[in-house]
């Protein structure tokens, strides 16, 4: 059997995912607690604080989803690709709500706040789809959608750590 098909071998990345997206959530959490008064200064960073907990999750969920043991290929295709449109949408309407800031130009407004649930809740979709069709990459979209939601999430965490005391 193809390795993109069988979610028996993808175990090991499931318990590796499962853990560094809970323990980065964890720090999010205290990095929020820490500057939760610089950060509810401002319109848009409350949003992106969201957005940031949010990215950690959807590798955190789909981690756990690849350890369920004895669960049907099909029944895990079905689980990534809710999960993806489910938490995807929400963290886009986190961001709409959210709005920009007066720095922000509409450029980096994309790039820091739509691209990552998109890419990463979209690669997410895409190894649900293609694990029901048996073809197309199958769990191999998971490593795409992880490392964008990480990437992104860091990159969100830097910027309520640091760059709002600056």
């Amino acid at each position: 059997m193809v390795t993109a098909y069988a979610a028996g071998r993808w175990a090991d990345f499931g318990v590796g995912v499962a853990g560094a997206s809970a323990a980065l959530a964890g720090l999010v959490f205290v990095a929020v607690s820490i500057n939760l008064s610089e950060i509810l200064k401002y319109r848009n960073l409350p949003g992106r604080a969201g957005l940031t907990l949010i990215l950690f999750v959807t590798p955190l969920i789909a981690g756990i989803l690849l350890l369920v043991p004895g669960q049907p290929d099909a029944a895990l295709g079905t689980e990534l690709l809710v999960v993806g449109v489910v938490i995807g949408g929400f963290g886009l309407i986190v961001n709409q709500r959210s709005g920009r800031s007066d720095k922000e130009t509409q450029l980096t407004w994309i790039v820091a706040r739509l691209a990552p649930p998109i890419v990463s809740c979209g690669c997410l979709i895409l190894a649900g789809a293609t694990l029901l069709a048996h073809g197309g990459g199958g769990l191999y979209w998971l490593v795409p959608s992880v490392l964008a939601a990480i990437a992104f999430g860091l990159i969100n965490a830097w910027v309520l750590l640091v760059e709002i005391l600056r």
